[in-house]
């Protein structure tokens, strides 16, 4: 079932889990399930979405994970009327601690995460298109960090913004609130590609299919490593690169790899 039939039935029944789950060839498909309220993050669904999440980062069957939204928009950020109900600042602590922590699994979880964008994504929802490994969006999808619209500077999503675009242009998405298209987003590096709507699937299954072509091993390993040396100075990230490229060395996904090269044939992975 493509990712978007999998869309469509998650807006027929209001029953159904705030977070669907598909698993398909390796792949598996996470759907926020919210429709009727523009998949907004409440307390439920982060903790909801926080499950699936660790028990896929255990499953060694997935190898990569397509994060989408039910219905319109991909997400519209936390559910402001739950949020307001309760003033108390103790609770805003234990909920924005609650939203970072799944934020921080997505780049912490060995495999891939590739954020599936359609209709909006704004305030945590665009938060959650950055804490994603990697992005691919509707050619008509539109991306802001609004809070500071109704007086809130959006200072949990401007982690991983600011670690997506340049300062100049997080500043301004920040400060403004206002909207960017997806060929801006493209353009500052917010999200990896864009499509038209009717041919979405068809882009991530190529960009999926790319990374499940090669060595899990290597995946998984490159993904730690790259978010570890990213906060490292330049000469500690060499060192710690170094380590990780020479334990890499002794997989036997590397002998196979290297030798499939050199003899000009498919390489057969194991995964270790």
């Amino acid at each position: 079932m493509k990712p978007s039939e999998k869309q469509a039935l998650a807006t027929t029944s209001a029953t159904e889990s705030l977070v669907l789950q598909e698993e398909e060839n390796g792949v598996a498909t996470l759907t926020l399930n919210r429709p009727k309220q523009f998949n907004a993050l409440s307390e439920a669904m982060l903790a909801a979405l926080q499950e699936e999440l660790e028990a896929i980062a255990e499953n060694e069957a997935v190898r990569l994970v397509i994060l989408q939204g039910a219905g319109k928009v991909f997400c519209a950020g936390h559910d402001l009327k739950e949020m307001i109900a309760t003033r108390k600042e103790t609770y805003y602590q234990t909920l924005f601690k609650q939203c970072s922590k799944m934020m921080m699994t997505l780049n912490q979880m060995p495999q891939p995460v590739i954020a599936r964008i359609h209709g909006i994504a704004t305030a945590a929802g665009c938060q959650l298109v950055a804490a994603c490994d990697l992005a691919v969006a509707a050619d008509d999808a539109r991306f802001a960090t609004s809070g500071i619209n109704v007086g809130l500077f959006c200072s949990t999503p401007a982690v991983p913004v600011s670690r997506n675009i340049p300062r100049k242009q997080a500043m301004e998405l920040l400060l403004t609130g206002e909207f960017i298209d997806a060929q801006t987003a493209l353009r500052w590096g917010l999200i990896n590609r864009t499509s038209p709507l009717e041919k979405l699937d068809e882009e991530i299954k190529k960009l999926a299919d790319s990374i499940l072509a090669k060595s899990s091993v290597a995946v998984s390993t490159g993904k730690k490593m790259f978010y570890k040396q990213i906060e490292l100075n330049m000469k500690d990230a060499y060192a710690f690169a170094g380590e990780i490229m020479a334990c890499n060395m002794m997989a036997e996904d590397v002998t196979e790899g290297v030798d499939a090269f050199i003899n000009k044939r498919q390489a057969v992975w194991r995964g270790h």
